[in-house]
Parts: structure tokens; C-alpha cells; sequence
């Protein structure tokens, strides 16, 4: 597994080049409970040490926050170390009764769904908060003004935001008074569209994490290591990927205590397709 750079300065974390996208454990054609507690435990278990979630993962407005519920519950009930998994989360995505999308960028919802968050993650502060996509009806600065907001109340870690172009990208970064730790958009081989955007980011030192466009319909498919190849996430910084201290590839390889921490949880310092897909 090779690692990389989230955040900047003193803020900066180390985390897994490649990390899991939990969406389809939790959206339609999701697995039951007991499978997708075991893939989360193996992309564990395979050196991943980050976690990408949502409030909006889930079937409908019944089971909001599903997503976020499961990661907290498969980090409590996972045998090895698990202080270094950093854990992100996003606001901002509405679910219909019927499973329909919606967006909500109000400061007051986003505000709101944070503390949700909060509470499902079992957490004081998020690891890593993200603004899920831009809502049309609400200037897009008075919407991140509620995630730089919640930064400065420690309510979270790390701030991010997802689905942005380049002068939404900019416009965060001015009003985070740069402390943008990462955006997340979809690309892929077939899906280049966010290509500006990735460099962008790379010349900002900005994490690009990218979201890998997946059929909603389709369970989570297993590789020989149990885990999704679906949605992972890599998260690529402009600088280059830090040393890790060698503890084999497992998170459990050098821990005795087997200490546990939960989602979200600060981990150990370095010294515009379909909603459905990300």
C-alpha cells in the first residue's frame, strides 16, 4: 500500500493511496449488514486508512445516514488498531421517501446535518467534512461558509468539498483561508471531465480524491481480497507520498493493545454526473 498527504501544515494526516468508498455498501443493491461489515474490515485489514462515507447513503429519508451508522459500527467491531483510519463524511445531499436526490446547501441545513453526523459517526469532531455538491439555489460561498464555520468550532478536522469546478474550487480555498484539505470529484480512464480540476488541486497541494463512477444497481463486487471494487477512492496530494513507518501491510501487524478508536477520531499526524456516484 502506498500513502499519501491530506491537509497542509500542522493539519496534515497521512492516509492510504487507495482508500474504501463505502456507497455501495449502503445505497441501492446493498449487501447485508454482516458482508458489509466484513468488506470494511478487509480494506482494514489490506492497509486502507481511509474511509469515505455519506449522510445521504442509504435508501430514503427512513435511513438517513446509514452509511455512516455502518462505518461507526464495523470500526467498533474490528479487531485491530484502528488509530490511524481517517474517516470522511459529507453534507448537502438530500433522500426522498421514494429514494429520490435532492441538494440543500442552506448554512442552516449543512449546520445541522454536521451535528447529524456527528452522532451517527459516534464522534467529537469529523475527521474529514465535505460539502457533497453545490446547490443552485443558495450562493455556493454562504454554503461553504458553514463548513469553514464548523472548522473553526473544532466540530471538524479537516474541510472539504465535492463536485466543484475550478472557480468553486478557488472561491473554498479563499473562504477556508486556505485550509482546503481536499476536493472530491469523479474521475476515471473513461471519465476525465475533473482533469482540470485534478491539476488544479496538485499546484494548490490540495488532496484530489477521486471518486470512481459506479452502477447503483449492481452489489459490491469482491476481489480475492474481499474488497469492493465498486467505488474506491484514491486520494492523490500534490506532494509526493510520505514514509510510513513499516508495520507490515495490515492495520493489526504492530498493535498489542489492539486499542480502538472511533470513526472519525484524529488519526496519527505526519511529522457532474448523476448524484448516485459520488
Amino acid at each position: 500500500m502506498r500513502y499519501r498527504q491530506l491537509g497542509r501544515g500542522t493539519d496534515a494526516v497521512t492516509v492510504s493511496a487507495i482508500g474504501l468508498g463505502e456507497m455501495p455498501l449502503s445505497v441501492s443493491g446493498r449487501p447485508d449488514e454482516k458482508q458489509a461489515i466484513a468488506t470494511i474490515h478487509a480494506a482494514l485489514d489490506a492497509g486502507m486508512t481511509f474511509i469515505d462515507t455519506a449522510d445521504a447513503y442509504c435508501f430514503t429519508t427512513a435511513d438517513f445516514g446509514h452509511g455512516e451508522r455502518l462505518v461507526a459500527t464495523a470500526l467498533a467491531s474490528y479487531g485491530g488498531d484502528t488509530t490511524e483510519i481517517l474517516v470522511a463524511t459529507k453534507g448537502g445531499h438530500t433522500r426522498g421517501t421514494d429514494g429520490s436526490w435532492s441538494v440543500d446547501g442552506r448554512p442552516e441545513y449543512l449546520k445541522r446535518a454536521a451535528e447529524r453526523s456527528l452522532k451517527a459517526l459516534g464522534v467529537e469532531a469529523i475527521g474529514l467534512y465535505q460539502f457533497h455538491r453545490p446547490d443552485p439555489r443558495v450562493p455556493y460561498a454562504d454554503s461553504v461558509g458553514a463548513i469553514r464555520d464548523l472548522l473553526d468550532e473544532g466540530k471538524i478536522r479537516l474541510a472539504g468539498i465535492s463536485n466543484a469546478n475550478l472557480a468553486q474550487i478557488d472561491a473554498a480555498e479563499q473562504i477556508l483561508g486556505g485550509r482546503l484539505a481536499a476536493v472530491q470529484n469523479q474521475f476515471a480512464p473513461n471519465f476525465r471531465s475533473s482533469e482540470g480540476e485534478l491539476d488544479h488541486t496538485r499546484e494548490l497541494g490540495v488532496a484530489f480524491l477521486r471518486g470512481v463512477h459506479w452502477v447503483a444497481s449492481a452489489t459490491p463486487v469482491a476481489s480475492s481480497a474481499g474488497i469492493p471494487r465498486s467505488s474506491p477512492l484514491r486520494a492523490t496530494a500534490a506532494s509526493p507520498p510520505s514514509r510510513r513507518r513499516s508495520r507490515g501491510c495490515s492495520p493489526r501487524a504492530t498493535t498489542s493493545s489492539r486499542s480502538r478508536v472511533r470513526a472519525g477520531q484524529r488519526p496519527r499526524r505526519h511529522q457532474r454526473p448523476p448524484p448516485t456516484s459520488s
